[in-house]
Order: C-alpha cells, then sequence, then structure tokens
C-alpha cells in the first residue's frame, strides 16, 4: 500500500521528496487515468495553497477534463484559449501571478487568482496539459515550476514511448 510522507526542508527538497513518492505511487502502472487521478491527489494534499489540481487531455480537437481534486471544472477548453489551451497550443509552461490580468483567462472556479499550467508533449504528440490553481495571488515561483514540470515529465514516462 502506497503511503505519502510528510514533505520537509526547502522548497527544492520537497519537490524532490515528492517526485519520489510520484514515482512510486505511478511504478509499474500505464494507465493515463490512473496515474493521473492518483498524482492530483497526491499533489493536491502535499502542496499549501492549491483550490484545483488536475488534468485536460487531448481529445484531437480540444482540452477535456479529466482526473483532478477541487471544484468542479469547465469540461472543454480550445486549443489557445485561456491558460491551459495556451500552455497546450504553444507547448509552454504558463505560470500566472493573476489569472484576472491574463487575456482571455476562463474562469472556472471564481476563487482562483493565480495558476500554473504544463503542457504535456510525449514526443511531438499533445497528451494535454497538468493544470494547478491556486487562490492566492502569485502563488506559483520558479522552484514551483521547475518541480511541477518534473512531476508532469514523470506523468508522461508512464505513458511509454510516442
Amino acid at each position: 500500500m502506497f503511503q505519502a510522507n510528510t514533505l520537509s526542508g526547502d522548497k527544492a527538497d520537497q519537490y524532490a521528496q515528492l517526485l519520489e513518492q510520484a514515482r512510486g505511487l505511478m511504478h509499474g502502472e500505464h494507465d493515463r487515468t490512473a496515474n493521473a487521478a492518483n498524482l492530483s491527489s497526491l499533489v493536491f494534499h502535499a502542496l499549501p495553497d492549491l483550490n484545483w489540481v488536475g488534468f485536460y487531455f487531448f481529445d484531437g480537437t480540444e482540452l477535456v477534463v479529466g482526473p483532478f481534486q477541487g471544484h468542479p471544472a469547465c469540461v472543454r477548453i480550445a486549443l489557445g484559449r485561456g491558460v491551459c489551451g495556451t500552455a497546450a497550443l504553444t507547448r509552454q509552461t504558463q505560470r500566472i501571478a493573476d489569472v484576472d490580468a491574463f487575456p482571455g483567462h476562463i474562469p472556472c472556479d471564481s476563487a482562483s487568482r493565480s495558476e500554473l499550467v504544463v503542457p504535456l508533449y510525449r514526443g511531438d504528440v499533445l497528451v494535454g496539459v497538468f493544470d494547478l490553481d491556486s487562490p492566492v495571488l502569485d502563488r506559483f515561483d520558479a522552484a514551483d515550476q521547475h518541480g511541477l514540470e518534473a512531476l508532469a515529465s514523470a506523468f508522461i514516462e508512464t505513458l511509454g514511448k510516442a
């Protein structure tokens, strides 16, 4: 049985510990829904000041909500729309200090104030995005971005080769 451990140390140490836990949790499992569900829960409960953690998967046309923790979410997001659609289209992590200042932000949860979205690509194929929202302005910094990108990479690794 998997058991999450309390994170300790500075932010870099905490993300290293979280990555190790995530790898253990996903080890040997290749189902993207199962791994997305468990990773969302692990991150949601491990990191402070989050109100939504989850995945949107690309269905060939648009992003469709996948496993998550938090309040009900927008179901479909067009590529290039909002923070998630922008991350998917540009292939670049979007770290947004104030979502109200982001042109075209889609307010799925009115409590969200900042957001970090990591695009998920397996080779050149868009899988979806890993999305985190916070009710705190400027919640995410470079250390968060680096740590969450590492977690997203570990998730992609469970899917196998493109």
